[in-house]
């Protein structure tokens, strides 16, 4: 008698968790367990005066738990989380799910291999939160473009992926191809700084034949903002069944080609720009060197 008097010493203490699990919709076989209240008449004190929340009301309120009891079963919990979830003694839990089969017992094998896949996991993770840091910190460090900085880009970019004359085809056209959307923007802002209008230029989409070549189509007029008209006929690359692409799904467009129509000057000037960059640098490598 002794220990329980000690044990439920602070009984207006005691009422107050009671009442505030009561009205948190908890039953009073759960508050039971929550609290460690082994005595009914101390639990009916403790209770006094609370009506019981409408869901213990239900005929089915047992089945609900038995229900829920046996899914989570299923799902190898164990006994102790059960409880832990739901609230219900392991005595209830045990003769609703006595039946179902034992979860599996995973073989110290697996259980490694389990810990490992979750500490690389947590690897990469980690590493992908700091690439992304990286690279936003770099873009950062970008700021705002000046027409000169934008000019010295599109003539490089120019330089690395377009078209070129050759001593043994002379093409001096500017035919500029890609697949990077911001690759295709940029170029277009380049030629806005040069002056060359959009009516002088010409799109065509290249793409293989397996793909949504009308979504494709629709995305790049999208982006550089011309009609239908601007547009020569897609060219359909012939798809070899013995090689696995792995440029495919929506995000795969193809490339898009940029021509300048009566480019024959701005070409001869590209090139002209590009060597005087080259030896501009040249230049500053020799100063360097001295």
């Amino acid at each position: 008698m002794a220990h329980s008097e000690g044990k439920y010493a602070d009984f207006e203490g005691l009422r107050e968790r009671a009442l505030a699990l009561r009205r948190a919709g908890l039953s009073r076989r759960q508050i039971r367990d929550r609290l460690h209240v082994d005595n009914n008449d101390i639990l009916n004190r403790l209770l006094e005066g609370e009506p019981p929340p409408e869901w213990t009301k239900r005929p089915n309120a047992k089945d609900d738990l038995r229900d829920r009891a046996r899914e989570l079963r299923l799902q190898g919990w164990t006994y102790d989380q059960i409880q832990v979830e739901l609230g219900c003694s392991k005595s209830s839990i045990s003769l609703w799910v006595r039946d179902l089969p034992k979860p599996e017992r995973r073989d110290s094998a697996e259980q490694a291999r389990l810990a490992g896949r979750k500490r690389w996991e947590h690897e990469l993770a980690v590493r992908e939160e700091r690439r992304q840091q990286t690279k936003a910190a770099a873009t950062a460090e970008i700021g705002e473009l000046s027409d000169r900085d934008l000019f010295m880009v599109g003539v490089a970019l120019y330089w690395a992926e377009g078209g070129k004359d050759k001593p043994y085809a002379r093409r001096e056209s500017v035919t500029f191809v890609n697949s990077d959307p911001g690759m295709i923007e940029i170029f277009l802002a380049w030629l806005d700084l040069l002056g060359v209008e959009r009516e002088r230029l010409r799109y065509s989409v290249m793409i293989h034949e397996s793909a949504d070549t009308s979504a494709a189509e629709a995305y790049w007029a999208g982006l550089v903002g011309a009609d239908r008209s601007a547009f020569y006929k897609t060219t359909l690359k012939k798809h070899n069944p013995k090689t696995v692409r792995k440029n495919t799904g929506d995000s795969y467009r193809g490339c898009l080609a940029v021509r300048v129509l009566k480019g024959s000057d701005l070409y001869r000037r590209i090139e002209g720009w590009w060597y005087g960059i080259v030896g501009a640098a040249r230049h500053v490598d020799l100063q360097n060197q001295t």
